[in-house]
């Protein structure tokens, strides 16, 4: 973004054909654009790129972007400063663009706020006429924890949003991160911190929080991309979590121009198979850790249509070593009668959920295991790892709907076993 006209003026007249610029900063600092691509995981292609600033001294030695901008003395200065590597990365973009990409541009919350002044939109139609970019391949990415002024904030995104560009909340996921701010500010795009992705990799109880994070900012009405992909790991992560783009070293580091292909396109065509035949062996797995499971919460079933009481048709459920609990619904979802417990039952951390053990007459017609097993009666059932009401842990239920005939009448009962995953959510 510019606020002065000779900023534009500046640029042009010291831009060289290698995309470089002086500041008129002391110390004659080198400014150069790098390009990191975006990639969509579902159309396997490159969709935009951020671009990301590099300077040196005069005489080749890097500088860290923070120490470049450190060297601002004011914050007309600052907002100067970013301005300028705005342009120059709008003029390094324009220069090479491929057909059909968004360029992702950082903002100081400072500039973002002059959006609301009436001379700054003219100048950036002014830079983008010149450059012949429209405003709508423009991503502007905001820190959502960068302004104390959450009102400032969402002016400055209107503001932005009426001259057409998009906008990206970033860095989602670190520090002070709320959906309130996805729900006022509603970014077009929603990218999810380095930290966070690492953390969920590594991870499976966060890995499962990054799913639903994602599947939630879906709702919200924005698209989501994972930063900082620098592992097969990490990137498997984003295909399961189901986010839309992916950016990081895994893929393709920042290089000096906009790339238009490249060997992280094959990479996301092998990606796509690594998590089939990955999903496809974890079926396996999980079919092979729970058939036992699985094949005693069927004969419980039957058991119970032949007149045994629950004791009796829990009773080769239990006595599996995973085996944590049995009980039975109706065909609403209310408990019939009390959970059925393993005869060598004990588990400390129970003590600390005494309000929650008593289940008589609890309803249950709102989870997975009621309602897929309604809607296939005499099939068994099996859920994704959860956290149990009973303790500090992790579970699977398997359930099975089946017909049986209570007082002459016929009726649908739900006979469902739980068996624990994990001791510890955060390690499941």
């Amino acid at each position: 973004m510019l606020t002065r006209t000779n900023d534009l003026q500046t640029l042009l007249s010291g831009l060289k054909q290698e995309a470089q610029v002086t500041t008129a900063h002391e110390g004659g600092y080198i400014l150069r654009s790098a390009f990191q691509p975006i990639y969509s995981l579902s159309h396997c292609r490159t969709v935009g790129h951020e671009a990301l600033l590099r300077a040196s001294h005069a005489d080749g030695r890097p500088v860290p972007p923070p120490e470049y901008f450190a060297t601002a003395t004011s914050t007309e200065d600052r907002i100067r400063i970013d301005n300028l590597t705005g342009l120059l990365h709008l003029a390094n973009f324009a220069a090479h663009r491929p057909p059909r990409q968004w360029l992702f541009l950082n903002t100081l919350p400072e500039s973002m706020l002059r959006l609301s002044s009436e001379s700054t939109p003219r100048y950036l139609a002014q830079a983008l006429a010149r450059f012949e970019l429209p405003a709508s391949s423009v991503v502007l990415e905001v820190l959502e924890n960068a302004f104390q002024d959450a009102g400032e904030l969402s002016a400055a995104v209107d503001r932005a949003r009426d001259i057409g560009f998009l906008i990206a909340l970033d860095d989602f996921g670190a520090g002070h991160s709320n959906f309130d701010r996805v729900w006022k500010l509603r970014p077009d795009i929603v990218k999810l911190d380095r930290s966070l992705v690492a953390r969920a990799a590594a991870n499976a109880r966060e890995r499962r929080v990054v799913t639903q994070m994602v599947s939630l900012l879906h709702e919200c009405g924005a698209l989501v991309l994972m930063e900082g992909v620098e592992t097969v790991d990490e990137a498997l992560l984003a295909l399961e979590a189901d986010v839309d783009m992916v950016q990081g070293y895994h893929f393709c580091r920042p290089q000096p121009l906009p790339e238009t292909g490249g060997p992280a396109l094959g990479k996301l065509t092998e990606l796509h198979q690594l998590l089939l035949n990955t999903a496809l062996r974890q079926r396996q797995e999980q079919k092979s850790r729970i058939a036992a499971y699985y094949n005693a919460i069927g004969h419980g079933a039957f058991e119970l249509t032949q007149g045994h009481t629950l004791e009796e048709a829990c009773r080769s459920f239990l006595s599996l070593p995973q085996a944590e609990v049995c009980y039975l619904l109706d065909d609403q979802g209310f408990q019939i009668g009390t959970h059925v417990l393993p005869p060598q039952y004990s588990s400390p951390d129970v003590l600390g959920y005494e309000p929650l053990n008593d289940c008589t007459g609890a309803t249950w017609a709102r989870r997975p295991y009621f309602r897929r097993a309604m809607q296939t009666i005499g099939k068994v059932q099996v859920t994704r790892p959860y956290r149990t009401i009973h303790g500090n842990r992790i579970c699977v239920t398997v359930s099975m709907a089946f017909r049986c005939k209570v007082n002459g009448r016929e009726q649908v009962h739900v006979l469902c076993g739980d068996l624990i995953e994990s001791d510890d959510p955060g390690r499941a």
